[in-house]
């Protein structure tokens, strides 16, 4: 299973996973420039023209899917900070962006305060959710033998409907394993560990591969939600699809294509693989666009499983 590299440049500084862990728990890491341009990481409130989200998304059951976990690339920005990568959820589907943060021994941790911090106003406005209940607080986090042990406030567990419950769970174990050496987690409620959450029972320890079929068939790791690219701009992912044909093309901010082309993933049809391709456009200046990313139907031709991912583009 592929794992995601933490991208981080720290200087003179040895990293944790998360208070109460040794040093070195998290295993060696893939450094490189962190990135500025990520969105940072504001509470659930959103602004006064766009609704509040509901209580939860139901998402449809688990497909066939991979064990596969995109892999992060570094990008360029300043040094003494840290990408760290958040799970949300899109379309009853998991979604995974990012948090720039300062450079800190407590990644771990620092990880989920972001994800329970919820999505970004531009994320939201985009669509995504967290199915995580607003005002969760994390409790506590250690690392021992690969498994990570968090501990959240009651809410956490408060009621879910059956689909949602599942894709609040991966949410964590996906933030989590992130790190090289979290194989697992272990949930635990105000310091007593649970085998049940919400009603749905949970295994020791849980592990991404459990949550697999939550995964989208596409998934874009660069850019993200509301960066600022500038042509030609790179887009990178994971993908699971037909043939692993995957097309990209850009639009501009009154929705025309100014670019399109295609790229293969290093697998696809019944397995994830991953993509990257750098696409070259021309704007007069700044504004608002869309990176596109899609299969084309084996059926028809017609775009499937589209991801959007609203930019800034610049010239």
């Amino acid at each position: 299973m592929k794992r995601l590299p933490l991208m981080i440049v720290v200087i003179g500084v040895g990293l944790l996973a998360a208070c109460g862990t040794q040093a070195g728990e998290l295993g060696p890491v893939q450094t490189g420039p962190a990135t500025s341009a990520s969105p940072t990481a504001p509470g659930h409130s959103q602004p006064a023209s766009t609704a509040q989200p509901p209580s939860g998304h139901q998402a449809p059951p688990p497909t066939s899917a991979t064990t596969q976990l995109p892999t992060a690339t570094p990008t360029q920005g300043t040094a003494q900070q840290i990408v760290l990568q958040t799970w949300f959820t899109r379309q009853g589907k998991l979604f995974v962006t990012e948090r720039t943060v300062p450079a800190t021994i407590s990644v771990g941790r620092a990880a989920l305060d972001r994800l329970l911090a919820g999505p970004s106003a531009a994320e939201y406005a985009a669509g995504v959710r967290s199915q995580i209940p607003v005002g969760t607080r994390l409790l506590g986090l250690r690392i021992t033998a690969g498994t990570a042990t968090a501990d959240f406030t009651s809410s956490f567990g408060s009621a879910a409907g059956p689909s949602t419950m599942p894709l609040r769970i991966a949410q964590v174990v996906y933030t989590l394993a992130q790190f090289p050496s979290v194989t697992g987690v272990r949930f635990e409620i105000n310091g007593q560990g649970v085998t049940v959450i919400g009603g749905v029972p949970v295994q020791d320890p849980q592990t991404p591969a459990m949550y697999d079929g939550y995964l989208p068939a596409i998934i874009v790791l660069n850019p993200v939600i509301g960066e600022q690219v500038t042509g030609p701009v790179t887009v990178s992912g994971t993908a699971d699809v037909f043939e692993a044909v995957v097309s990209v093309r850009i639009l501009d901010s009154a929705g025309g294509e100014i670019a399109r082309t295609f790229t293969t993933a290093s697998c696809g049809t019944g397995c994830r693989g991953d993509y990257s391709v750098t696409v070259s456009y021309t704007v007069p200046g700044e504004e608002p666009g869309t990176i596109e990313v899609f299969e084309s139907s084996a059926k028809d031709g017609q775009p499937a499983n589209v991801q959007q991912i609203p930019v800034t583009l610049a010239p």
